[in-house]
C-alpha cells in the first residue's frame, strides 16, 4: 500500500532540476549513487488494473533462461509445470494472488496508535500529580452537602427554584 517501486522512486529523481542534482552530488552520502531513471522507457510494475506491464521483469537473462525462452517458441505440452512457472516468472515478479495478498501492516499501524494512546495516558496522569494544582475545596462532598443546607436555610428562590422543591416540615425532597 505505501511501496514505492524503483521505477516510481527514480521517476521521482528523474523530475527533480539540474541544480539540485548537483548540489545532492555535492553532500556528503553513505557511499550509495543514485541515478536518474529515464521515465521515457518501458518500466516494470505489478498492478492488478493493468496486468501487463510495459517490460518484462527480467530483461538480463542468464544463458538457462535463454534456452527456456528458445523452447517456449515450440509447442507447449513439452514444457513441465516448472519450466512453465519459471517462464512466468522472467515475465512476471507477482501472480494475482501474490498481489492481492493483504499485508500485516495494519497490525504495527494499530499498535502504534496504542503505544501512542498509551504514552499520552501517562503523560496526562503524570501532569495530575505534578502539574496541575490540587482540586479546590468545594469540590468535596462534604462541602457541596452544607452549601446545600446553607441554601435551603437561606431560602434561596423560593418561588420555582431550588428551595421550592424542598419540604421544610417534613425536612425532605418533594
Amino acid at each position: 500500500m505505501f511501496r514505492l517501486t524503483a521505477s516510481r522512486v527514480g521517476g521521482l529523481l528523474a523530475r527533480r532540476p539540474a541544480a539540485a542534482l548537483t548540489a545532492a552530488s555535492s553532500r556528503p552520502s553513505s557511499g550509495e549513487v543514485s541515478r536518474p531513471v529515464d521515465m521515457s522507457r518501458p518500466q516494470y510494475w505489478d498492478r492488478r488494473v493493468s496486468p501487463l506491464p510495459d517490460r518484462p521483469f527480467r530483461e538480463a537473462l542468464s544463458a538457462e533462461d535463454k534456452a527456456l525462452k528458445q523452447k517456449e517458441k515450440g509447442p507447449w505440452g513439452q514444457l513441465s509445470r516448472e519450466e512453465k512457472i519459471a517462464l512466468y516468472r522472467i515475465s512476471f515478479q507477482l501472480t494475482y494472488p501474490e498481489m492481492n495478498q493483504s499485508s500485516s501492516e495494519w497490525k504495527t499501524v494499530l499498535g502504534g496508535i496504542f503505544i501512542f494512546i498509551g504514552l499520552t495516558g501517562l503523560l496526562v496522569i503524570w501532569q495530575s500529580y505534578y502539574v496541575y494544582p490540587p482540586q479546590p475545596l468545594t469540590f468535596d462532598e462534604d462541602w457541596r452537602a452544607r452549601q446545600l443546607q446553607r441554601m435551603l436555610d437561606m431560602r434561596v428562590n423560593p418561588v420555582e427554584g431550588f428551595s421550592a422543591k424542598w419540604d421544610y416540615e417534613k425536612g425532605q425532597w418533594k
